[in-house]
């Protein structure tokens, strides 16, 4: 969850966040166990293990705020065990 946490923060720290999608790059997990795709409908979460099965698509806004709240529940999961989380960047 960390590694994720990790990432999504990054994704939306990039320069090309809202244009481009997100797609997990870790050495735990298989490329593309993640993935956020934008459409004309809106952006949708899937993985490439399950191509028929993506979330309803929801406004960048409503995605942002999900990671936000998924990000400062890791933050304060991981802090909760004695390590701090500076590792993963606030979003």
């Amino acid at each position: 969850m960390a590694e994720l946490a990790y990432h999504l923060a990054l994704w939306l720290h990039s320069p090309t966040v809202g244009q481009e999608g997100f797609e997990l790059d870790s050495m735990q997990a298989d490329a593309g166990l993640i993935r956020i795709v934008g459409s004309d409908e809106g952006w949708r979460i899937g993985s490439n293990f399950t191509p028929d099965f993506w979330t309803s698509p929801v406004a960048w806004d409503v995605l942002v705020a999900q990671i936000k709240q998924f990000d400062h529940s890791v933050r304060k999961g991981v802090a909760s065990m004695g390590i701090e989380p500076p590792s993963i960047p606030e979003v």
